[in-house]
């Protein structure tokens, strides 16, 4: 028996009785009935809310999962790391729209970026020009070591005018 059907038989009970309405006792009774009746009624309304909002944070979740799993699944069975790899992908050949607010890179907008590729997971890597010169990094993806040849403008720089 719901909240609803208790307080209807109670007020079954109640019209049973056949209570004085007008004597103190009586009103009181048709008070707390009243009042009982408005606090089902209130319950009634927040409950419906609640199933309404637990019935659409299920929808929610059930998009949300799909957009992680599109977005975040990896499909290489090598990688071990929670990106979505996408042959078709152009990899970032543009940085202007890189957000170098990310806290998980330390770049700054003037640095000149780099960008890897794993050979073990085929996982695209960002590298700022202090990254290349320390001469490896561990892939953020699988953990390979990724080790680099590079030398710096400075360097270049130098080269070019012990030649002159």
């Amino acid at each position: 028996m719901n909240l609803g059907e208790k307080m209807s038989y109670l007020q079954g009970l109640l019209d049973g009785l056949e209570i004085d309405k007008t004597t103190k006792e009586g009103k009181l009774l048709v008070q707390i009935t009243e009042v009982m009746q408005e606090m089902v009624e209130s319950i009634d309304d927040v409950q419906a809310q609640v199933d309404e909002l637990a019935e659409l944070c299920d929808v929610i979740d059930e998009d949300l999962g799909a957009v992680e799993e599109e977005v975040f699944d990896c499909h290489d069975d090598h990688c071990g790391c929670h990106h979505h790899h996408d042959d078709d992908d152009d990899e970032l050949d543009d940085f202007d729209d890189y957000d170098f607010d990310d806290d998980e890179y330390d770049f700054d907008e003037d640095d000149e970026l780099y960008e890897v590729q794993c050979p073990i997971c085929d996982e695209s890597v960002v590298l700022d020009e202090s990254m290349l010169a320390e001469g490896s990094i561990e892939c953020p993806c699988c953990g390979e070591t990724l080790e680099f040849d590079y030398i710096g403008d400075e360097a270049e720089a130098e080269e070019e005018t012990d030649e002159q």
